[in-house]
């Protein structure tokens, strides 16, 4: 027996599938979330937005410091945060931006001692 037309659009999956998010909307969610209630530190809002490098430094320094749940020392954990910011959170930012943060790393090897 032969089969017919309706019988082969039967055979098709008439469900309606979710949509699909993509990977870098998703991804940006997970940076933000990461930046904003991340266990290492307790980050003070804003901190990124500010432009003098010796602030954002400062600020966090004193949340390294101030943080009972990094598992690293402090120095490590704040230039790993600003690193981490920079590479994701920050990956469209303008160069005066990058550079401004790229300065506060140099200014937070500073405030630790770390030259």
């Amino acid at each position: 027996m032969a089969k017919t037309g309706k019988a082969r659009s039967k055979s098709k999956s008439t469900a309606k599938t979710a949509p699909r998010r993509s990977s870098a909307r998703k991804g940006r969610r997970w940076s933000r979330r990461v930046t904003e209630q991340s266990d290492a530190l307790d980050l003070e809002g804003g901190v990124f937005a500010q432009r003098s490098p010796k602030k954002i430094a400062a600020s966090l320094r004193r949340s390294a410091l101030g943080s009972s749940r990094r598992k690293s020392n402090a120095y490590r954990s704040a230039l790993s945060m600003l690193t981490f910011y920079i590479n994701r959170a920050g990956r469209k930012l303008p160069a005066a931006r990058k550079h401004v943060l790229d300065q506060a790393k140099d200014e937070l090897r500073v405030q630790f001692g770390r030259d």
